[in-house]
């Protein structure tokens, strides 16, 4: 008596059906074990946001690099970058380097 009450329960007429026998095992194959699975597609998509992250970094540091560019085409300035980065200097001439301790105790 209660295998037959079970049988008329729909959720048990729907778990049992041909489709549905076959449509959850086709679902499961595809979505992790395929080639072409979602779990490939989320590790996919995740490098390409990567990629477009690493793109708008070079995109803004190309700007700034063409910005100092075109402020080093002066004579002056392009003097002034050299001994600011690159500490160069004039014959006889002496330079002085100033650190500030930054570190809070």
């Amino acid at each position: 008596m209660n295998l037959q009450i079970i049988k008329n329960k729909k959720i048990f007429k729907l778990l049992t059906n041909v489709f549905v026998i076959i449509f959850i095992p086709f679902l499961l194959w595809m979505l992790f074990f395929d080639d072409n699975s979602y779990l490939v597609h989320r590790k996919f998509d995740k490098e390409i946001e990567d990629l477009e992250n690493t793109i708008s970094f070079y995109k803004t540091k190309i700007a700034k690099d063409k910005a100092t560019i075109k402020k080093l085409e002066d004579s002056l300035q392009l003097e002034r970058f050299a001994r600011e980065k690159y500490l160069m200097k004039k014959e006889n001439e002496d330079i002085y380097i100033i650190e500030f301790d930054t570190i809070k105790k």
